[in-house]
């Protein structure tokens, strides 16, 4: 079964709006379900497109499937989602060999920033950037499928 494992942490804005980044990528997702056992995501990545299909979290490891589709299909299928699209840029940024993802979120979420590692296995050591703050892997609320349901502009 393919596995992701994660960490996801808030990042701190004074210092990342300091950072020279490389040209981030416009991302737009929905969800087709949401249960906390199980998403199925529509994601747009620019010219490519992915059906994302997760299974429940345990710490920072929960199963994977991605598959790319058509992006005039998920175009469609993006229509279908019950509940607010996700708009945010993504950059990637290598820091001491590991690639970290950085998502600036617009929209119903605008303000949040979060910054996420993926690893090969769960023990695996890394670093962190000056820019990464609080770690928020177990917290729910900073779940992509959960922001679209309670947006981050919405919180108190």
């Amino acid at each position: 079964m393919p596995q992701e494992i994660e960490h996801k942490y808030l990042v701190r804005k004074d210092l990342w709006y300091a950072v020279h980044k490389p040209r981030g990528v416009n991302i737009r997702q929905g969800y087709l379900q949401t249960d906390p056992g199980k998403t199925i995501r529509i994601r747009t990545t620019g010219t490519n497109a992915f059906l994302t299909i997760k299974g429940p979290s345990r710490n920072a490891t929960r199963a994977e499937y991605e598959y790319p589709i058509p992006p005039m299909e998920a175009d469609e299928l993006l229509q279908l989602c019950t509940i607010p699209v996700i708009e945010k840029v993504r950059y990637r940024m290598d820091y001491t060999g590991k690639i970290w993802e950085v998502d600036e979120f617009f929209g119903e979420n605008e303000g949040l920033i979060l910054a996420e590692i993926e690893l090969t296995f769960a023990e695996e050591k890394y670093d962190r950037p000056a820019w990464v703050g609080e770690e928020v892997t177990n917290d729910p609320r900073y779940y992509n499928a959960y922001l679209a349901l309670h947006p981050f502009s919405a919180w108190k």
